[in-house]
């Protein structure tokens, strides 16, 4: 039994502030352990990729604390911002680090750390193609390797009435750009739509805040509802209603929920950036992340009976070519067995 020891941000299971990065750790660690891996796991408090130095030492006991030779698979939301940890146990431990989202674009301040930290680990994961040209190109990496998120199966969604639902299932945070998407619906707002957005507003308070100050100021309050986390049984409650999925978002390195949608044949709008045209594969829109772009996009879905039958279709079609979790730890278990 291939033994595996894995460091997760604390946050991991915490209803309160899902994410794709949280999902991703946790359904592989249960992947590798139903192919029969023995899974070590480590969740670490702390204010990560800025931690202070009470989380530091967390983390660098737990690696002192590992025999040599031990196969270590670290989030990188961990381990980027602090590689004077990771290269203390480099050459002793086999590291490998898993990126969901280069520190630069969050916290470009901290670009260089992530540099040093990629290039003492053994080997480098990231969750798609284009996010591992990117970290190749900009950090100068030999290789990264890839291994996208797999999608549970669902039954296709009922729906609203084709047409009106819109639902925008992100983080209220400035990368997911919801302050786009309420500014595009505000240029729309004389036809007929309701939109609701649901993530958590905890990341990033003062933005949520900020958004929802948008929506008063629009006089959008009983059109758009900021109505906060939603997991399981309840966000697939909301897809079920869901006529059209908008992801506004200014970067993406994958995009769960595009795949999650098209698992239930719903049509997706989403910003033309990063890993989305990849991940949509021509199932949906795509709008550079501008509001006016947006908003025409917005209008030819509300306006365009046949776009909208022909966006449907495309959404049935990729839901046939999608993979599943199993694959994904299939995959992961395939390139980690190599370090």
């Amino acid at each position: 039994m291939t033994e595996l020891h894995v460091v997760l941000p604390g946050d991991v299971d915490d209803p309160r502030v899902p994410s794709g990065g949280n999902t991703y750790d946790r359904r592989v660690c249960d992947g590798l352990r139903a192919l029969g891996w023995q899974v070590r796991e480590s969740a670490i408090d702390g204010s990560w990729p800025e931690p202070d130095d009470n989380a530091c030492d967390r983390l660098a006991a737990l690696l002192t604390g590992l025999p040599a030779g031990a196969l270590v698979l670290l989030d990188g939301l961990v381990a980027a911002g602090v590689p004077e940890i990771i290269t203390a146990h480099a050459s002793r431990l086999r590291l490998v680090v898993l990126v969901h989202l280069p520190l630069r674009v969050e916290h470009p301040g901290l670009d260089r750390l992530e540099r040093t930290t990629l290039h003492e680990a053994s080997a480098v994961i990231a969750t798609s193609d284009w996010a591992a040209g990117q970290l190749v190109e900009h950090h100068g990496l030999e290789h990264v390797h890839a291994v996208p998120p797999g999608t549970d199966s669902a039954p296709i969604a009922s729906g609203t009435d084709g047409v009106r639902q819109l639902l925008c299932p992100a983080a209220v945070t400035p990368r997911k750009g919801q302050d786009l998407l309420v500014e595009a619906l505000s240029e729309v707002s004389g036809l007929d739509w309701h939109c609701r957005c649901v993530g958590t507003v905890a990341r990033d308070s003062g933005y949520a805040d900020e958004v929802a100050g948008m929506v008063a100021e629009r006089g959008l309050g009983e059109r758009i509802e900021l109505v906060g986390p939603r997991s399981g049984a309840e966000l697939a409650a909301e897809f079920e209603k869901a006529d059209l999925v908008v992801l506004t978002s200014r970067a993406e390195t994958f995009g769960m929920v595009i795949t999650e949608a098209l698992a239930r044949g719903i049509p997706v709008l989403a910003s033309e950036v990063d890993a989305v045209p990849e991940t949509l594969a021509g199932a949906g829109l795509l709008a550079p992340p501008e509001p006016g772009e947006i908003a025409k996009a917005l209008r030819a879905w509300l306006t365009d009976g046949e776009l909208r039958d022909r966006l449907r279709e495309a959404a049935y079609a990729r839901r046939a070519t999608l993979t599943g979790w199993d694959h994904t730890a299939r995959k992961l278990a395939h390139l980690l067995e190599r370090v």
